[in-house]
């Protein structure tokens, strides 16, 4: 099956992490949306990223730079030549937005261990509940932040008027504009609810199968092309809330599906149903 994935070197199995996890050059990252499940039982040798303190700048919303980026990778004992194996809770969406965020700053040896953290808990695997394995400080050097991958709201304002494909990964109460927030969660973080005008909601997690793995070739081709009608050569924006779900399709649009331009916003609406002169819509598609 993996196989018939676009990029299929980008995902290894529990199987494979559970061999390699102790080899020379390797480091297995875990970044969840619960940020206390680490001390509760991680892989062994796995260090901890949280998106929030560790990937997000502090005074600006915006990512860490470039400085800082360097930083955290010396103190997780993470070289440039390092292969990076993230995997976390929820389908791996979180491992996705870390992946998302490595790739921004050019970090070549990046995968995703499919199934997260509910795949190796099905396959019985062990957890440790050791603190965080501490590593020697590497030398490590970024580059510039892809523009590429990463799209702001004067393009996503352009590409919207153009006409050109925008994927809202969003539950549909959110779509529609009846919800500002995921059920289940404090309704906060826009001022308006809805989405951008002629945006497809394609909800993130019909990626994903029950065990967390992805889904095959064949049935995202289904849901993204033969449904959304989305065209290889399109220029492609994903958003969804902060950006997070919208990196988990993101991640299945580019690497598994093999769409080569394919940006997340991920101002997404905590920015844009607070902005002033940009348009919303209302209701189901």
């Amino acid at each position: 099956m993996a196989a018939d994935y676009a990029h299929p070197e980008v995902l290894v199995s529990t199987a494979w992490v559970d061999e390699h996890r102790h080899d020379a050059g390797l480091r297995i990252v875990e970044s969840d949306e619960d940020v206390l499940l680490y001390e509760q039982g991680h892989i062994e040798g796995a260090v901890k990223i949280d998106w929030h303190t560790d990937l997000q700048h502090r005074v600006v919303r915006d990512y860490i730079d470039r400085a800082a980026f360097e930083q955290l990778c010396r103190e997780k004992g993470i070289a440039n030549d390092t292969t990076v194996v993230f995997y976390g809770d929820k389908n791996n969406w979180w491992a996705c937005y870390a992946f998302w965020v490595f790739k921004l700053y050019g970090h070549e040896k990046c995968l995703i261990m499919n199934g997260g953290r509910k795949r190796w808990e099905l396959d019985g695997r062990a957890w440790t509940r050791g603190p965080e394995s501490q590593y020697a400080a590497t030398s490590y050097t970024a580059q510039e932040a892809d523009p590429s991958i990463r799209a702001f709201r004067d393009e996503v304002l352009k590409h919207q008027r153009g006409g050109k494909p925008l994927i809202d990964v969003r539950s549909p109460g959110e779509f529609t504009g009846e919800m500002l927030h995921m059920p289940d969660y404090p309704q906060e973080g826009a001022l308006r609810g809805g989405h951008i005008p002629g945006a497809q909601n394609v909800p993130w997690a019909r990626a994903a199968n029950d065990d967390g793995t992805f889904k095959s070739a064949k049935e995202l081709e289904k849901i993204y092309a033969k449904e959304c009608g989305l065209k290889r050569r399109s220029r492609i924006i994903a958003y969804c809330r902060i950006g997070e779900r919208s990196s988990h399709t993101w991640f299945v649009l580019h690497y598994l599906l093999g769409f080569p331009n394919v940006k997340n916003y991920d101002g997404s609406w905590t920015e844009w149903g607070n902005l002033v002169g940009v348009p919303i819509a209302q209701g189901a598609q």
